[in-house]
């Protein structure tokens, strides 16, 4: 233990004899680090929004019909749910479940008498539907759905703007019913809202269970939305919850977030070629630093060999070099992206709209303690390996041509 502190300090007073290039070595594994953090803290916080957002709206788990899941629909609700009441009623039984809520998934027609476009519909159970997923919508005019006011809707944005419809207008809903004839129900508009994707907002249209079950001639619902009490209960919650319904599919959130999953993969190529590009950066700066050092001190080298120090030794004392170098470096750069996260979580930082929507997002990096010992290893690692490698013929030349270097 003694040697090795011994070796240490050796190696620290050799950084400090060409201060300049070990500060710009410093600088660079400090800047990589820096750089692969804020990068992996950004992915990392994507993907945490986006499963939240995922979960929050579909449910943890979706409760559905085997059909409902593999199938398409000929008429709507044709591999819907019966007895929703029942089952929500089991499902509340469970410990980990928070709330149930219904959904009625249909499409059709609105019209103001004048102009019909088409809608994608969902009818959902307004008393619990914003209470539970929290500010999901963005309104814009008007209120959301209230319990006991059946034959309301809520309309997006767009669609809004194409009908010229604001709250209080009466408008038509039109669909075909689960007997396949077409049916017709008078609502009024009782707000305006957007979700920030404007394809979204051009079809969308909210009523509440009731309205839509009437519309369809109906009782049935299309699925049940399963809200646990943390989103790690999931996978044992499935579990459960499909040993309990075996007639039943029980699929969780992330079996059904599409967009998540790609994402994802998609950020997961992006972050990662971009780590590696800056690790071969690293390495080759520290190379490149130690190269010269070991060049430089070559005769310095041969007279400790001369003098009876080991390879072994030389090239233990040059890697502290590097890994001093390169840990420095790591620990710096860590420190200089938690102090840029924490910044961007005090200031409101807003991203730019993506492409298709209409509303952009703060920018938030994440601080994980895996991630960032990870990266001070990574880097520490391939210092220390960089400064063997252009050592290791150094130490091992014969003595005599190393007191002879010039």
């Amino acid at each position: 233990m003694n040697a090795n502190l011994k070796w240490l300090k050796f190696a620290w007073l050799n950084t400090l004899r060409n201060r300049r290039r070990s500060l710009v070595t410093l600088s660079i594994a400090a800047l990589g680090t820096c750089s692969i953090l804020l990068a992996g803290g950004f992915a990392l916080s994507t993907y945490k929004a986006l499963a939240e957002s995922s979960a929050r709206s579909a449910g943890h788990l979706i409760v559905g019909t085997v059909a409902s899941f593999e199938k398409d629909e000929d008429v709507p609700l044709q591999n819907g749910l019966d007895n929703a009441a029942e089952l929500t009623r089991q499902l509340l039984m469970d410990k980990h479940v928070r709330h149930v809520l219904p959904k009625v998934e249909f499409s059709g027609l609105i019209s103001n008498g004048d102009k019909s476009t088409v809608m994608v519909a969902v009818g959902v159970d307004p008393d619990a539907e914003f209470a539970v997923k929290g500010p999901f919508l963005t309104m814009k005019a008007g209120e959301v759905l209230l319990s006991g006011q059946e034959g309301g809707v809520m309309l997006g944005e767009a669609l809004a703007t194409s009908l010229k419809a604001k709250p209080g207008s009466s408008l038509t809903l039109l669909s075909a019913t689960t007997e396949g004839a077409l049916n017709a129900v008078d609502v009024v508009v009782k707000g305006v809202f957007s979700t920030g994707v404007i394809d979204i907002d051009k079809r969308l249209v909210y009523t509440d269970v009731v309205t839509a079950q009437k519309l369809l001639v109906s009782q049935r619902v299309s699925s049940l939305g399963v809200y646990l009490d943390r989103m790690e209960a999931t996978d044992a919650a499935q579990a459960r919850i499909a040993a309990f319904l075996p007639n039943l599919s029980v699929k969780t959130w992330l079996q059904q977030a599409q967009f998540y999953q790609g994402v994802k993969g998609l950020y997961d190529r992006i972050f990662g070629a971009l780590g590696v590009i800056i690790a071969v950066i690293v390495l080759f700066v520290v190379t490149n630093a130690m190269a010269m050092a070991i060049i430089e001190r070559t005769r310095e080298i041969g007279t400790l060999r001369a003098m009876g120090t080991l390879p072994s030794q030389l090239l233990r004392s040059l890697s502290f070099e590097g890994m001093l170098l390169g840990g420095g470096g790591a620990i710096v750069g860590a420190l200089l992206a938690m102090s840029v996260s924490v910044c961007l979580t005090l200031i409101d930082v807003q991203m730019p709209p993506p492409p298709g929507r209409s509303q952009g997002y703060p920018l938030n990096i994440t601080v994980d303690a895996g991630m960032y010992g990870f990266a001070l290893l990574a880097i520490t690692l391939l210092a220390m390996l960089a400064s063997l490698w252009v050592a290791r013929k150094a130490v091992h030349q014969p003595v005599v041509e190393a007191l002879a270097h010039v």
